[in-house]
């Protein structure tokens, strides 16, 4: 009888990731993701390592141990996510995210020590300030400034987003929670080594750090949602249609006060177009009542941005 000979299933990265429709639109990604990632690195450098600020994270760890054996931080930064990537790699996704992180881990670190080098050298006098304050709150902004274009280009910058994503994916735990127990807990580790302060400034830092990454991956509030309720939908629809521009809905609802029926009307602007609506609804039906939330950005319909489909599935 012949023996069967046993055949061995090693990973392979999937086709499409080499075909050319996938591999342009990493070649479309690579700019962001590089200038995000210098970005980071270049606040990193000038405003967190000289006085051993962090916000938590593979940072805060990184200089710990600096500050103990001197090895360089962008290097700690690098060989402290390897493991990590490695571990996080079944549970976090496929071959492309895998890939982007490891770019953007590798670019961040080699300027956090090419920054840390060269810098000093030319600039004086070094570092920018002694102010700890004014360099959290730079740091945080450039740094929240260039994770958030990491993001966008659809990768991480690695570190404890890597363990809290697997954390989240075996507890079902909100990231949001994860990152503060994570987090938090390298920053009292800091405070252990350098000193409470530099926690309070820490925990500052990764608030800025949160809002300047949220800012970039959503950008700025220009749409608003009207609300308007009104026994007269149909003129008040027309009027908006011909004066805004804007497409609009509406439909019967019930006062729960009253148990009278009413129309809801919905229309989506711009932020400019607010006090023109306000003029508007006054005009049509001066017994409506009227609603007007902020909306971060609309896509598709009538008068905004076209709404594209993703390419592909990323890993949330």
């Amino acid at each position: 009888m012949k023996r069967k000979k046993l055949k061995l299933h090693r990973p392979q990265l999937p086709a499409k990731w080499f075909n050319r429709r996938s591999m342009a639109r990493e070649l479309r990604r690579a700019p962001i993701l590089i200038i995000g990632s210098m970005l980071a690195a270049f606040g990193y450098a000038v405003f967190q390592v000289p006085h051993n600020l962090a916000a938590g994270g593979v940072g805060g760890i990184s200089l710990i141990i600096n500050n103990f054996t001197g090895w360089p931080v962008g290097t700690l930064y690098f060989l402290l996510n390897l493991p990590l990537l490695a571990f996080g790699f079944r549970l976090l996704g496929r071959w492309p995210f895998v890939a982007r992180t490891l770019f953007s881990v590798l670019i961040f670190s080699v300027c956090t020590d090419l920054f840390g080098w060269l810098l000093p050298e030319v600039l004086e006098p070094w570092p920018f300030t002694d102010d700890i304050l004014l360099s959290a709150v730079y740091g945080g902004i450039l740094g929240g400034i260039g994770g958030g274009l990491i993001y966008r280009s659809g990768s991480t910058m690695g570190g404890t987003g890597i363990i809290s994503r697997m954390v989240q994916k075996r507890t079902g735990q909100p990231l949001s929670q994860i990152y503060i127990f994570t987090d938090g807990a390298i920053l009292l580790t800091m405070g252990l080594v350098f000193g409470w302060t530099i926690t309070l400034y820490g925990f500052l830092m990764l608030f800025i750090n949160g809002l300047a990454s949220d800012y970039m991956l959503e950008g700025p509030s220009r749409t608003r949602v009207a609300t308007i309720v009104t026994n007269h939908p149909q003129r008040m629809a027309d009027a908006l249609i011909e004066t805004l521009g804007r497409g609009v809905s509406y439909w019967q609802v019930t006062g729960g006060y009253t148990g009278q029926q009413h129309y809801q009307v919905t229309c989506t602007m711009s932020r400019a177009q607010v006090g023109e609506v306000k003029h508007l609804v006054s005009s049509v039906d001066p017994r409506a009542f009227v609603t007007i939330s902020v909306g971060h950005r609309a896509m598709g319909g009538q008068g905004f941005a076209p709404l594209e489909a993703p390419q592909e599935k990323e890993i949330a």
